[in-house]
């Protein structure tokens, strides 16, 4: 059932806001980083700590919250994230357009809607993540909130490092795209292999 339309959100951010809030979080990382997917990359930004200070999690929320179309925005229900990286920007767009926030996680290595987390049969949801790569994650996380009875309307995330190449089946609202090379491990240019590679995000392996 729609909802009325909430036009208080906060105003949109340039590309360039977006990378300010990052800098200042000392976010913004050059150096060789291994992603979650097992790609090699020359940037990261790290959203754990660009979300630590919440009043800048809640300004980029709402920046991202605006870009969503006020029709499709009326008809979401909740909110749902994958752990653990979207737990924080999932529950700040929760926040943002006033809905339930929820995550699915992976207790046997498989997503699944958790502590007494529910979701009514057909709801309307947004999946909300920190970052996109691969869109892997993104997929096993609608897949999981479908088999919870939702339905995945739009995807969300605070940075698309895509390079555009996702597609997550729904409408996908990124609030910047970092378009940046990414490398295979056995493919990684002279000058990146020689810098120790460090693994920045939340998973270990």
């Amino acid at each position: 059932m729609a909802r009325p339309i909430d036009d208080s959100l906060g105003d949109d951010m340039t590309d360039e806001e977006v990378l300010a809030e990052f800098r200042a979080a000392e976010a913004l990382l050059e150096g060789h980083f291994i992603l979650s997917s097992g790609l090699r990359s020359p940037r990261y930004l790290q959203c754990a700590r660009v979300l630590m200070d919440p009043r800048r999690a809640a300004r980029l929320a709402e920046a991202l919250a605006a870009r969503i179309p006020g029709e499709l925005r009326g008809r979401i229900a909740a909110v749902v994230s994958p752990a653990m990286g979207g737990v924080i920007v999932g529950h700040e767009m929760g926040r943002a357009l006033d809905m339930p926030a929820m995550f699915v996680e992976r207790p046997t290595g498989t997503f699944e809607l958790r502590r007494g987390f529910r979701l009514d049969p057909g709801a309307e949801v947004l999946m909300m993540e920190d970052v996109v790569t691969t869109g892997l994650s993104s997929r096993e996380a609608i897949l999981a909130i479908e088999a919870a009875g939702g339905r995945v309307i739009a995807a969300g995330t605070l940075v698309d490092r895509s390079n555009g190449t996702v597609d997550l089946g729904v409408p996908f609202f990124p609030l910047i795209r970092l378009d940046v090379p990414t490398y295979e491990p056995d493919a990684v240019p002279p000058e990146l292999a020689a810098i120790p590679a460090i693994k920045p995000g939340s998973r270990a392996a």
